[in-house]
Parts: structure tokens; sequence; C-alpha cells
């Protein structure tokens, strides 16, 4: 019977970067992805990095480690992330205050840049000057979300770790002690197992009667083929209704219940370009017990293209597909990190607010934690 110390389930960024960092420091992991194509909330992500967000020392610290790593990973995982520096302007709607908005970015590590219509359309012609009052300026970083999460994987296995892709269905357990996980065809045995699941988190802790601190949106967006248009910001709304929905959806009696809906749907509107030119538009977002919900992709799309359209009126009618996907968040924006209650040798690594940005600097510290105990 072979036997790993760590078996990470999930293979996202938070996944792919602690399985990496646990190998690199001299463990011996096991990864288990259900999807060998990653089609995940990383992949569907703007690649933003927003290290100018941090509001406390801890938080500065974090984004400045988070940026020096990023502006690092090319060299250290010898391929190319794509990593950039590029503007972001937060869209102020025509019914907002440009100057209470303002004051809700105050306290941030780089302080915000209220600007007028035509200063917004300057930095990013394809506006419509009608549909806003202005924006939030900030610089911001990028990466190809879906180039890193292949690098850190790539060079995982490199240095001798294993990927298995396999939907992991139950645990093993035995006195209150988990010693594997179990698929449909196998058993997999670890002293520790770490959840970065996404999504899933919470499915896989009822499992065994925990109710879990990581809940899940439903995000529904729009990927483009490469198009022979320039956008010259990442944009996104100043009101960011997810989060809002999010930190005031959190009780448990709801989502213990089938099809339940926890919130109304909403819809930030936002495009982030990559380097290949294609767009990823987004975005819906809904809270729903149900992991696969169904929805009508049609309707979706439609709501999609007449937010962004309104918005980047070039946008309104370029080819696009429909995809959905599990978002993991923490109740008050606080990442679950640490030992799962009730069961020794279950770890939670999951629900990141800024999960690009904090989750590879954040994997690096707890694998250092997680070995210290051999």
């Amino acid at each position: 019977m072979k036997k790993y110390d760590f078996l990470v389930i999930g293979g996202g960024i938070t996944g792919a970067s602690l399985a990496y960092e646990l190998q690199a420091q001299g463990g011996k992991v096991l990864l288990l992805e259900s999807d060998p194509s990653l089609d995940n909330a990383t992949r569907y992500s703007y690649g933003g990095l927003p290290f100018w967000c941090g509001t406390s020392p801890e938080m500065r610290e974090l984004c400045a480690e988070g940026m020096r790593l990023h502006r690092e990973l090319p060299t250290i995982l010898d391929q190319d992330t794509e990593y950039q520096e590029i503007n972001l302007l937060l869209t102020i709607r025509k019914d907002e205050s440009p100057e209470e908005i303002l004051a809700q970015y105050q306290g941030c590590e780089i302080p915000p840049q209220l600007l007028s219509v035509a200063e917004s359309c300057e930095i990013e012609p394809l506006l419509n000057p009608s549909a806003i009052a202005g924006s939030i300026y900030f610089p911001h970083g990028q990466i190809n979300p879906t180039k890193t999460n292949q690098a850190y994987l790539k060079t995982f296995t490199r240095l001798g770790g294993e990927i298995q892709y396999e939907e992991v269905t139950s645990w093993l357990i035995n006195a209150g002690k988990v010693q594997g996980v179990r698929t449909e065809n196998n058993y997999y045995y670890g002293e520790k197992v770490i959840l970065c699941a996404g999504g899933v988190t919470q499915k896989l802790l009822k499992n065994i009667g925990i109710k879990s601190s990581v809940y899940f949106t439903q995000a529904e967006l729009l990927e483009t083929p490469p198009l022979d248009l320039q956008l010259n910001s990442l944009i996104m709304p100043a009101t960011n209704q997810r989060l809002i929905l999010e930190k005031n959806a959190t009780a448990e009696h709801l989502w213990d219940q089938e099809n339940e809906k926890i919130a109304n749907t909403i819809i930030d509107p936002g495009v982030a370009q990559f380097q290949d030119k294609h767009l990823c538009i987004g975005q819906i977002s809904r809270l729903l017990s149900n992991l696969n919900y169904p929805v009508d992709p049609k309707k979706s799309e439609n709501w999609l293209r007449e937010e962004v359209g309104e918005l980047l009126p070039c946008l309104k009618d370029v080819p696009a597909t429909w995809h959905r996907c599990l978002i993991a968040f923490s109740p008050k924006g606080e990442s679950a990190i640490g030992e799962v209650d009730g069961y020794e040798g279950i770890f939670l690594f999951s629900g990141f607010t800024s999960t690009l940005l904090f989750a590879p600097p954040l994997a690096k510290k707890f694998a250092r934690s997680l070995l210290s105990e051999y």
C-alpha cells in the first residue's frame, strides 16, 4: 500500500500552488483533481492581482509578498505566466455618487484616483461615456490564470509530485483520524488530506457530517476567441455586488436545504483581455444550495451581452461561449486555512477573496507550517 505525506484535493490555483510548495519543501504529495481540462474558477477569472488593496499592515505585507512572488514565478517555475502590470478601471454607475464610491476605497495601500467620464474614456476609449458617472483608477497586476495553474502543476510533477485525475467520493477514517480518500475506482492513503476543492468543499465535508466554513457562488461568464480589438484596461464595477452578496449569505440552515435560493441573482459587468487577445466577460453570480442547479445558458448569455454591451458597445455581439463555474468564499472574506474541527488530519486551504494574489504566498507559509510537524 503506497502512502503519501499529503493528499491535496483540487487542482486549481490553490491546490496547485500548495501541492507544489509541499513537494518543493520535501513532502511526498499526491494531487487529486476531478477534471483533466481544469475547467474551474481559476480558468474563468480575470487574472487580476490587486496589490493595491491592503488596508491593514498584515494585508499590505501579504499583497507585497504576492506581487514579489508573481514577478519571480516565471523564473521559479521556468514557464511564462504572462505577468504584466495594467490599468484597472472600476466603473461608477450613473445612479451612484462618485464621491461616496471613492470614500469606500480610502485606506488602501495605493490611494484611489477618481476619474471623470472624460478621463475614464481617455484611458479606455472603448467605454460608453453615457453609461458611467466616472471611474476609480488603480494600477493593477494580471497573469494568465490558466498558464499559471498549468505551470505550477508541471513543476510539481517535475519535482516528483504525482497527479491522478479522479473525483474524490468519500473519506477513509479510523477512530477520528483520516487515513485517506476514496474515488470511484481507487483508495489513496495519506497522513494529511488538504481540501483545496473550491465550490465542492462543502459537499465533501457534508459526507462526514461537518458543516463547512466554505460556501460557493455559481458564476456565469462568456469567453471569446482572440479578437481584433484592444482593451487598454481591466474593467470591473466599483460596487462589487458579488462580494456584498457573499458577505450576507452564510445562513447554514439555507445551505442545508436542497435547491434553496440563498439570495437574488446579480450581475457585475466587467471584462479582461489577455495577451493572446481573448476576453473573459462577466459575470452573473447565483447563490444556490444545489451545485448542479439548472440554468438557461441562452438567457444568461443575453443578459451578459446586454449589460456589458451597455458599458462597452463593441463587445455586445462578439463571438463568445457561455461557461459557468463555482467560486469558493468564506464568511466576512476570511480565508479558511487550518485543520478541520472533529477529525485529525483533514485541513482546509480555500475561500480567498483575491485567490490569485493571496494563495501562492500563503501556500508557501502553510506548507512550511505543515512540514514543520514532521
